[in-house]
């Protein structure tokens, strides 16, 4: 018989820490707390394999699963001395989604379940709080109602604010038993009208009910879409925790609330969180009620911190900070809740982190010994540090001040303010800039919160929905701005007398939660504190090489800057449509005789030579890979009549002639067509140009510098090793001619790119040819595929939607296709060459997946773009030490 049902607490220890891929992380760690002598209310895990049967079986639980709920509930009943659906003793308990990582807000929970009309009573007696249990109950029927039954969660909202309006109170708490009965009376009427059913009464009926609803919601639209855009595979599933509900809501020595061992948005070593008094979980994270300060440290004028509500219990959850990041070596996103000042864990896990937060916590724990420098560099996510290598406010900028709220994810952003995700998504979709402001956001904007460059509300907290989801996402966040009034209906936000309308542009300061009017001027970041000693140890663990693909002096200077080891792509295409020096490239191409060519190509020689030279010099004798031209040579004509007729008029001649050799040169599949060393073939005086170039360039650098360059020169598109040899000799014949003209020389290599299927399959003979292979992943996708990356994207992304693909085969390698591509090219190359270099520098160079990858392969080096050189950095060195399991941080 199988194994669906583990259980926890009151001395049963079926669970681990290392359990999470079958008991999920919530209830893995509920698991591991209990064990080490925490106080967890006792409860079972349905295991992340009953999710995977469920939906490989139509929605059907495995045969004996019910049997193993009901005697995992009976030893949670005699653990607590509680009877489920007693009258008089009611047992009741939450039920909790858990997926081996966490995925905060996409799922669903019930709390309070086992409530009825009955036991309801019982519990008011047994309390002596009435009032507690009918808010007990209204809370299940709306948690019920809304997650199981499908009710929409602000009709029920619509009857409270009606309670309170009746009422003349302002909180929730003010209502009295009496209110809270006419609520669920109202709660009952509308599931009746919505469902055109009486609520469930029978409990062991809800139970199954939320248990069902838990594992619908893994393939909820909102789990689907952060699934998707955090790599998260639908297979792994989602566990299911059921646990004795222990109450916050039971009076004033009672209280609920989140908290981090660290402070998760600058990595300080403080205890950080908030709780309220009088409440349940949600409240803290719904931004309903303004929650107070743990520590009295940071408390402000008129909030009451938990260390002076209720020191006992703020002296005990210390103990349990200490216990737990000592025990996890890592920061620790907590729940707890205080029923009758006795503390209760509800839950622990490695908790979400900014950037800055992530690299500040691993540097300051190597240092302090709770972990070693492999394990620091382990921690933080490389594609996290994109939130490090984007500008931030420039602070002698001016200004204008709207409003200031929390500072709940640090960053700085600038954007048209939006009032609705699916707006934010859709106008993000035209290259827009949005701002997505919410008066609070929840799961359902989700997309919007993704599209958006940045997210302001003016409700909720530090721990609230809209706070964890955009550290995650990396999005910088203002949360809590009160003082911002937010009207959807007229689309405007306003605050001190300043008004500004949907379509006008705001900024936010991640890091102080201000707010302001119009665009801030922003400034570069620095490589260095955490991340330059970082970087340091990444640098000590990787073995593949990073470099960048540069062609414009900016481009190398940032290279460096962030530490690349060279150019491992320069496009020589790009500086071909420098203003300054296309006129000499379009009369080359109309040019129908080879001294025509050879006469413009001359005009543009200098050019090139100087753009060389400067990057030889800023990249100071490290190896400068240049790609020889590439792209056919229709794209360098002008289209429209008027810029015809521009050209014909530079270059003495008539539109005609432009035309027909447009005419000439235009191909139904360009991708496929007169490109690459195709071009080199055909006019090889255009690559003995650019050769020469190269070398005079190089030449002049060594003679002023010192520093002898080492150019590598990339032969574009070869399929066949006899283009190969053709386009090789130009290069040869070219160096020995200008070496012997400066009377000096320097070393230099010949490679190719390889982004043909061809290529790959003779790699053995065209490596015969080549001192180096790159591999070329964006035309290798394309071919290998059969598609055209610039049409791909108007349907790859259902391919993902649906399944077919894991992911865009453009942004993360296609191990299994591509992959393969690769891995025999890598074979066949160094069986015909065992020295012959290896690199890729596609735009899968920057990206993590791809990088431990390129590392289990064995390629020399990656190349991707300067500001992914830091994330490459990283990347290598992770995959170097065996990177590649869950990653929770």
């Amino acid at each position: 018989m199988s194994k669906w049902v583990y259980s926890f607490g009151a001395g049963h220890k079926e669970g681990r820490a290392d359990m999470r891929n079958l008991l999920g992380g919530k209830g893995a760690n509920l698991a591991e707390m209990a064990s080490i002598g925490l106080p967890v209310p006792p409860g079972f895990t349905i295991s992340t394999e009953v999710c995977t049967a469920f939906y490989d079986n139509q929605k059907n639980y495995p045969d004996d699963l019910k049997g193993q709920v009901e005697a995992a509930l009976a030893i949670v009943e005699k653990a607590v001395g509680l009877k489920f659906d007693d009258k008089a003793h009611p047992l009741l308990v939450s039920v909790r989604s858990g997926a081996r990582v966490s995925m905060p807000g996409m799922m669903d929970t019930v709390l309070n379940l086992g409530l009825n009309d009955a036991t309801v009573e019982g519990l008011g007696k047994a309390a002596d709080d009435p009032r507690f249990a009918w808010d007990s109950y209204r809370r299940f029927i709306q948690m019920y109602g809304s997650v199981v039954l499908g009710v929409d969660h602000h009709r029920f909202e619509e009857l409270i604010e009606h309670a309170k309006l009746d009422a003349g109170v302002i909180e929730d708490t003010a209502l009295t038993e009496t209110h809270w009965r006419q609520v669920v009376e109202g709660y009952k009427d509308l599931v009746h009208q919505e469902t055109g059913k009486p609520f469930p009464q029978q409990p062991h009926e809800q139970l199954w009910g939320a248990i069902g609803a838990v594992f619908g919601s893994w393939m909820n639209p909102r789990a689907i879409t952060y699934r998707r855009l955090h790599d998260i595979p639908a297979a792994w599933g989602t566990a299911v925790n059921v646990q004795a509900m222990v109450f916050g809501n039971m009076g004033d020595d009672c209280a609920t609330g989140v908290c981090f061992t660290r402070d998760p948005s600058t990595g300080e070593n403080m205890f950080y969180g908030e709780y309220l008094v009088n409440a349940q979980g949600e409240d803290v994270v719904a931004g309903i009620r303004t929650p107070q300060p743990l520590s009295s440290s940071v408390a402000k004028s008129g909030e009451i911190p938990l260390e002076q509500a209720m020191p006992e219990a703020y002296r005990e959850l210390m103990a349990v900070r200490e216990k737990l990041e000592s025990h996890y070596k890592d920061m620790q996103d907590i729940e707890f809740t205080v029923q009758q000042k006795k503390l209760y864990m509800l839950q622990t896990r490695n908790g979400k982190r900014t950037a800055v937060a992530s690299l500040r916590m691993a540097v300051e724990m190597a240092h302090d010994g709770l972990i070693d420098e492999a394990e620091a560099v382990m921690r933080v996510n490389p594609s996290s540090l994109d939130q490090l290598l984007h500008p931030m406010l420039d602070p002698k900028a001016p200004r204008t001040l709207l409003g200031k709220g929390l500072p709940a994810s640090p960053g700085a952003a600038s954007g048209i303010v939006v009032f609705n995700s699916d707006e934010a998504e859709s106008r993000a979709a035209k290259g827009e800039s949005v701002i997505l402001v919410r008066i609070e956001t929840s799961p359902e904007d989700i997309h919007g919160m993704h599209a958006a460059q940045g997210i302001l509300t003016t409700r909720g907290g530090m721990t609230s929905h809209a706070a964890v989801v955009a550290r995650g996402m990396g999005r910088p966040c203002v949360a809590g701005a009160g003082g911002i009034s937010v009207d959807y209906n007229a689309q405007v936000l306003a605050a001190g007398g300043k008004q500004v309308r949907a379509g006008e542009v705001i900024t936010l300061d991640g890091a102080t939660g201000e707010v302001f009017v119009g665009s801030v001027a922003m400034i570069e970041p620095a490589v260095s504190g955490d991340f330059g000693t970082l970087m340091t140890w990444a640098d000590k663990h990787r073995r593949m090489g990073v470099r960048a693909n540069a062609e414009t002096p900016m481009d190398a200077e940032t290279a460096r800057k962030f530490g690349a080891e060279g150019i491992g792509l320069c496009r020589t295409e790009h500086m071909f449509f420098d203003p300054e020096r296309i006129l000499a490239v379009r009369q080359m191409i109309i040019s129908n005789s080879e001294s025509g060519r050879r006469a413009a190509l001359s005009r543009l020689l200098p050019f090139q030579r100087e753009d060389f030279r400067q990057l030889f010099t800023i990249m100071a004798g490290l190896p400068v890979t240049i790609r020889l031209l590439d792209p056919p040579l229709h794209e360098f004509l002008p289209h429209a009549d008027q810029e015809m007729q521009e050209v014909a008029d530079s270059l003495g001649t008539d539109i005609a002639t432009i035309r027909q050799r447009a005419d000439e040169l235009a191909e139904a599949n360009p991708m496929l067509g007169h490109r690459g060393c195709r071009l080199g073939v055909s006019y090889p005086e255009i690559y003995e140009m650019q050769a020469r170039a190269i070398f005079e360039g190089a030449l002049a650098v060594a003679k002023e510098t010192g520093k002898a360059p080492h150019p590598e020169i990339m032969i574009p598109l070869v399929g066949m090793k006899k283009e190969l040899e053709i386009t090789r000799a130009q290069v040869d014949k070219i160096a020995a001619e200008v070496f012997a003209e400066a009377g000096s020389k320097i070393e230099y290599s010949v490679g190719t790119m390889i982004e043909l299927p061809r290529a790959v399959l003779l790699a053995d003979q065209i490596a015969g040819a080549a001192d180096f292979f790159s591999f070329g992943t964006n035309d290798l996708t394309q071919t290998v595929f059969g598609l055209s990356r610039d049409d791909a994207g108007k349907f790859l992304p259902h391919y993902v939607e649906a399944g077919i693909l894991p992911k865009d085969p453009f942004v993360s390698i296609d191990v299994d296709g591509v992959g393969a591509m690769v891995r025999i090219g890598v074979e066949k190359g160094r069986a015909a060459k065992n020295d012959l270099k290896l690199g890729i520098c596609g735009e899968h160079g920057g990206d993590p997946a791809s990088i431990l990858f390129c590392e289990q392969v064995g390629l020399d080096y990656v190349s991707c773009s300067p500001f992914r050189v830091p994330v490459a950095r990283l990347a290598a060195a992770q995959a170097a030490l065996g990177a590649g399991s869950d990653r929770t941080a």
